[in-house]
């Protein structure tokens, strides 16, 4: 039983074992060291790093972020290291901190996923895979692995055959139905989903008549995504038996509090990093203050407690 100060905080991500419900978001805490000044890492309940691919990637030419009205759009085109430098150059760093840190892997074959995997798994340091379908498949003919029910299956699947590790599946919002593709998921053997990933969005220069991003197109992130990201994580709690991640406009700890109400075991902050470096402190304080101002003590008796009449 903890004290009315020190409310209870650790929360199970599929056997990852969590000292508090606060994570990073893949792509917006590099690997660690570009925060480190400003926060304490050891107080994350988990640190997820930039997306992971087979090779190096050097993605998308500039101009590839821009600032909207509530939030902001990026073309990055998940640029990264590659798996084999991160082991060797980022994750030495990263072990050295008292932090669950999970690789979130991507690929643009079903093979590129297997092999990723395969690479990370065994390596000391790691505790989980976040999965990202969110990526088009080339064998598809571009179609994102997470818009297709069958492919999300194949490649949820073909992953978790290939590791020991707990897989947490990164769902796309640009869907139908997402609650279909996390019910698709869990039957393949995820042992958590997290959502959402960015919504698809352009933006137009009018004096140019050109689009502000090289790529034309960009992720939708930040507040003005918050309300449909909150929906769709209440529909998927309501749909699924394994944890669910909340993700999408965060900024402060009463959007946090409303997705874990609304059934989220944990949550991730993205974009509040660019404008807030300290924003997963500011989260993790006031779910904290929050508790202990209404009386909670365990963190499980929040999550879930909406109420509908």
């Amino acid at each position: 039983m903890k004290s009315k100060n020190v409310p209870g905080m650790n929360v199970d991500i599929g056997g990852i074992e969590l000292k508090n419900p606060v994570m990073t978001a893949s792509g917006t805490f590099g690997y660690g060291e570009e925060y480190n000044p400003y926060i304490d890492i050891n107080r994350l309940g988990a640190f997820i790093v930039k997306g992971l691919s087979r090779e190096p990637r050097s993605g998308s030419p500039p101009p590839r972020i821009i600032e909207t009205a509530a939030g902001m759009l990026n073309a990055v085109g998940l640029q990264n290291i590659g798996v084999d430098a991160f082991i060797k150059e980022k994750l030495p760093y990263l072990s050295g901190f008292d932090v669950a840190v999970i690789t979130n892997i991507f690929g643009e074959t079903i093979d590129d996923y297997i092999r990723v995997a395969e690479r990370l798994n065994g390596v000391p340091g790691i505790a989980g895979l976040e999965v990202n379908i969110s990526c088009p498949n080339v064998k598809k003919g571009g179609i994102a692995f997470g818009d297709d029910p069958e492919t999300a299956y194949e490649v949820t699947r073909k992953v978790k055959n290939v590791t020991d590790l707990p897989i947490i599946v990164k769902l796309t919002p640009n869907v139908t139905d997402i609650t279909r593709i996390a019910r698709v998921v869990e039957e393949a053997g995820a042992d958590a989903v997290s959502l959402i990933n960015t919504l698809k969005g352009m933006a137009v220069n009018v004096e140019t008549m050109k689009p502000y991003l090289n790529n034309i197109t960009g992720g939708l992130s930040g507040p003005a995504i918050k309300p449909v990201a909150l929906r769709m994580v209440w529909e998927v709690t309501r749909e699924v038996s394994i944890p669910v991640i909340g993700i999408g406009g965060i900024m402060n700890a009463h959007d946090a509090l409303e997705f874990l109400i609304v059934g989220a075991t944990a949550i991730q902050i993205g974009t509040a990093n660019f404008i807030n470096p300290r924003a997963t402190m500011d989260v993790l304080e006031g779910i904290q203050h929050y508790m202990v101002e209404n009386g909670i003590s365990d963190i499980h008796d929040l999550i879930g407690t909406l109420t509908v009449e």
